[in-house]
């Protein structure tokens, strides 16, 4: 782009891009081209990038750098001075980084169409795997060198999110160590799935594993190429990721990307990706594809809301992401922290069908999960430490209800719970055999109750389908203590037990019902939601508004003058209207218009005002 700059087709594009409500883009410094030697920044490049920034400020538009830019659509693309350094530990290496990037915002940082800044773009696809300790190192001394070069704009590390804490695997970019110095957290999400619903609330459920240390959440990348999809599609999953991240904290997205390249189809990467051309939310021509205008749509929904003054609606149910997932301690393995990611992301998914609003809270690394919520959910759950065992019961005791449901886990090592204090927090001895699992073998797993649990009624049943792997498609025997046993299987085995602690209670699900889900494809919703949704209603949660069909998520923003902005959320292929539950006041349209009946088109978010 820099060596062939056309400032009259950059002046086109972002009015096409202004034109339909969009205030900001990402920009990329291609490094070979703006540091051709090892001391030297290319002037030309640079006072074309000054006119870049003149075309944002004519259009009313900003954008954010990114300066280390050695990869991007499927190739790496190094300096030609490299000569196969280490990008994070050749300290010459990582000194004329420091420079280049001190140099560059040293010239452009008093702009004002600088938004923010990104150190690298995918970086673990091009410097490749290293230590947190490296890793952390480079990455500080990148974020100092922008502070030098008196950059005073937001910035972060353009990593795209794709550590431990969101994968389960550990490649030196932890969000939680990275958060010391970084000022938001930027998921890049491309993830594809097997199951319809899944797909559309991955990227909502990556920004929640991504918001750590208060600081923001932005949608740095995401987007498809048309040639994976339907132009309808493509529609509907940049509506369903838009609406669903701003629900789970997101305060910012970056589409992956402008435009097409049709007229680059012999250049690489595109001439052996070529798929890679058509991720642009206009043709090559100009012409807005179903992705900009949900783009558009979105914009305007944010300006009808005064987004900037609204937050999420405070809850009371936390969903429990074991410290397992972020800690890397010894003799854990990658199989179980990507069994904790499934098994969460399936807990949340449920959740969100039965309209639960959870918190997603992390498990402190020393033991100890946070106090002050009326529901915890611990999907699926194989290893918590010590510390946090011992304090579900007082958790209980002060008024929770705290869930709980088994999973042996994928893996052989140790397989089984690694639970303590187990008859003591739920009532039931454990009947297990050593080195041994107890296999699920039936296909459907039917879980009928005899007493009544919240919404759920004596005679009501889950039904559920078995899957996973030979180690963890597995249930707990028990035999009950002092537990009461609510649901039994299809074979009278205890599957639901609960056991009562002063004012709240412990909930036992023999089952590994989150993790039989996550094994499986196109499998929502699926019945795990009415449990949440009786939990919900035995621990008191409030949900303010609701549906019945768990194919309609309903959640709300609150803004700082009272308002509440209800949304409603369809995962159904065809129009569907649904009539609303709301427990105080009622529902209006935005321009305050009695609505009691919701209708919504297919994949289509509805969004009303409770008053």
């Amino acid at each position: 782009m820099w060596s062939r700059y056309d400032a009259a087709v950059v002046r086109a594009e972002l009015a096409v891009l202004r034109d339909h409500g969009l205030t900001m883009t990402r920009s990329f410094f291609y490094w070979p081209d703006f540091m051709p030697t090892p001391t030297t920044v290319d002037d030309v490049l640079c006072e074309r990038f000054a006119d870049f920034l003149q075309a944002h400020r004519e259009t009313g538009m900003t954008t954010v750098p990114t300066f280390i830019v050695g990869h991007m659509s499927g190739e790496n693309w190094d300096p030609a001075w490299r000569a196969g350094r280490n990008l994070y530990s050749d300290v010459w290496f990582v000194g004329r980084q420091a420079w280049y990037i001190k140099t560059l915002t040293a010239r452009f940082a008093r702009d004002p169409a600088i938004a923010g800044w990104l150190i690298s773009n995918e970086m673990p696809l091009y410097g490749g795997e290293a230590s947190r300790a490296e890793v952390g190192a480079w990455a500080e001394l990148m974020v100092n060198a922008v502070r030098a070069g008196g950059g005073r704009q937001p910035v972060s590390i353009g990593d795209g999110a794709w550590g431990i804490e969101t994968t389960g695997h550990d490649n030196g970019y932890s969000v939680v160590e990275l958060g010391a110095f970084v000022d938001f957290s930027g998921p890049h999400v491309y993830r594809m799935e097997s199951d319809a619903v899944r797909q559309h609330l991955k990227a909502a459920f990556i920004c929640e594993l991504a918001a750590v240390g208060g600081r923001p959440v932005v949608m740095e990348e995401f987007g498809l190429s048309s040639d994976f999809v339907s132009p309808g599609s493509a529609g509907h999953y940049y509506r369903q990721l838009l609406h669903n991240t701003l629900l789970a904290g997101a305060t910012g997205w970056i589409a992956w990307n402008n435009t097409d390249y049709d007229t680059l189809l012999g250049q690489r990467p595109y001439s052996h990706h070529p798929f890679e051309m058509h991720f642009g939310v206009t043709t090559s021509t100009g012409e807005a594809k179903p992705p900009l205008r949900e783009l558009a749509a979105f914009a305007q929904t944010l300006t009808d809301i005064d987004v900037l003054r609204c937050e999420r609606r405070d809850t009371r149910a936390a969903l429990v992401v074991p410290s397992h997932l972020a800690a890397d301690y010894p003799f854990t393995n990658d199989v179980e922290r990507a069994v904790i990611v499934k098994n969460t992301e399936q807990a949340y998914i449920a959740a969100r069908e039965a309209d639960l609003a959870v918190g997603v809270v992390r498990e402190a690394e020393d033991g100890g999960l946070p106090s002050g919520y009326d529901l915890y959910l611990l999907p699926s759950v194989k290893q918590l430490t010590g510390p946090s065992w011992a304090q579900v019961p007082e958790l209980a005791r002060a008024g929770a209800t705290v869930y709980a449901s088994y999973c042996a886990g994928e893996s052989g090592n140790q397989r089984g719970p690694w639970w303590i204090y187990t008859e003591e927090i739920f009532g039931v001895q454990r009947e297990l055999v050593y080195g041994l699992n107890d296999p699920i073998v039936d296909d459907v797993v039917e879980i009928t109750f005899s007493a009544d649990l919240g919404s759920l009624r004596a005679g009501d049943a889950l039904r559920l389908m078995a899957a996973g792997n030979a180690e963890a498609r597995a249930y707990l025997p028990v035999v009950a203590t002092d537990g009461v046993v609510v649901a039994t299987d299809q074979h009278g085995h205890p599957a639901i037990v609960v056991k009562s602690h002063g004012q709240g209670r412990t909930v036992l699900c023999t089952y590994p019902l989150e993790y039989l889900a996550a094994a499986q494809g196109r499998v929502n919703p699926e019945d795990t939601y009415r449990l949440y949704d009786a939990l919900a209603v035995l621990a008191g949660v409030e949900r303010p508004v609701r549906v019945a069909d768990p194919k309609v998520f309903v959640d709300s923003l609150v803004h700082d003058d009272g308002r509440e902005f209800v949304f409603f959320v369809s995962q159904h292929s065809e129009p569907v209207t649904v009539t609303p539950s709301v427990t105080s006041g009622s529902l209006e349209t935005l321009a305050g218009a009695p609505l009691h009946r919701v209708a919504i088109d297919p994949y289509g978010v509805a969004v009303l005002r409770r008053v």
